[in-house]
């Protein structure tokens, strides 16, 4: 099946709920568009999450299912659960039929389990990408089912059989790593100092409670130092309290913004980054050979960002905060990292070393691989 195929291809995409499920999702649709632009691309996300926003505004077609997540500490509240899983999993019947996909495409999160289990059962097949370094229940879930399972780190057969797993890494916003500005012109930019070390403080999407307490009393510390700014996103629920901190502080040398839209000059600007440990940011740093201390939230299913940051900072490649002690180690250890070129330098090399290049196309021609077997075994 080669790039310039006149037959129609249908590919469903599902998952969704978080930043680190949408980017890659719509790193394999750009891919498969590109090969193919021809091809008719459907999402099926979750509904009021912000999948329902992001995927709209990319150009593709997205329909949401009313399904959400389990709740674990009142059961009660699992009969509506179900009673939206049993809808969903109707909605789901009708979308295949409809749509009638060639595959379907799950990246995790509520909305790809009934989607794919539905397409499963129908005989459709499916592929999974998984990007984090412990996998998700529902991808455990429909593991045995898939053709193929597409991941980001080593050791993924304790989770998923062994001869379906393809090591792919994940897809990243291809703007990020076409930057061509120098980190000098990056921080002006930026609206920064074009010579001074510079921390990029990134707490994901929604911004982390943990990181900006801790950048908050540590204002007076971050002001005293010298040669260093700081770049620093909050997220827009923390934006004002963390503002008139700043203000109130009166320290020049930061920065302070709820979220950044250039996030290509931001990376590029920056020495270090202070981030927490999802997927996503995981897979920019190593494709962009960013030393970085993480921070791994503890909010998130089976702590798998703590899975992710032990990942990189087992082999020297992340420095590894645990969201419990950022309030008393953060500022200090970001403050004598940025300053020491060396230890910089050789958290940058060995991050790099751990980047898996081009993974929307190497889970595309996974893709092609699923539906030109099912094709040509049709036409026979």
């Amino acid at each position: 099946m080669s790039g310039n195929n006149n037959q129609q291809l249908n590919v469903l995409v599902s998952g969704g709920g978080t930043g680190g499920h949408i980017f890659p999702a719509l790193s394999i649709a750009n891919e498969v568009r590109r090969r193919y632009p021809d091809a008719n691309i459907l999402f099926v996300g979750a509904e009021g999450r912000m999948e329902m926003e992001k995927v709209p505004a990319a150009g593709y077609k997205i329909i949401g299912l009313p399904v959400s997540g389990f709740d674990r500490k009142n059961l009660l509240r699992n009969f509506k659960v179900l009673a939206r899983l049993y809808k969903s999993m109707k909605m789901a019947k009708s979308i295949l039929k409809d749509f009638k996909p060639d595959i379907a495409i799950g990246v995790g999160g509520y909305a790809s389990g009934p989607m794919l289990k539905e397409a499963q059962k129908q005989g459709i097949p499916t592929l999974l990408q998984e990007q984090n370094s412990y996998a998700g229940v529902t991808n455990k879930l429909l593991a045995a089912k898939a053709e193929r399972i597409c991941v980001a780190y080593e050791g993924m057969e304790r989770f998923f059989p062994a001869d379906k797993i393809v090591l792919t890494g994940n897809p990243v916003r291809r703007n990020l790593l076409e930057c061509g500005a120098t980190p000098e012109q990056a921080r002006q930019a930026m609206g920064m100092e074009a010579d001074k070390k510079t921390i990029l403080i990134i707490g994901g999407s929604l911004g982390a409670r943990t990181i900006n307490n801790a950048i908050i009393n540590g204002l007076k510390q971050i002001g005293e130092a010298r040669g260093v700014q700081v770049i620093w996103q909050t997220g827009k629920l923390y934006d004002q309290q963390c503002r008139e901190a700043l203000e109130a502080s009166g320290v020049k040398n930061v920065a302070q913004m709820p979220f950044i839209s250039n996030m290509d000059m931001a990376y590029r600007a920056a020495d270090l980054v202070v981030s927490r440990a999802g997927a996503s940011s995981i897979s920019e740093l190593q494709l962009l050979g960013k030393a970085a201390i993480l921070v791994p939230s503890p909010n998130v299913a089976e702590d798998h960002q703590t899975k992710n940051a032990q990942a990189l900072s087992t082999r020297d490649a992340a420095i590894f905060v645990a969201d419990a002690d950022a309030g008393t180690q953060l500022v200090g250890t970001m403050l004598d990292t940025v300053l020491n070129s060396d230890r910089i330098a050789a958290l940058g090399a060995n991050v790099l070393k751990m980047a898996l290049r081009d993974a929307a196309e190497h889970i595309v021609d996974e893709v092609e691989l699923i539906v030109g077997l099912k094709k040509s075994s049709i036409s026979r």
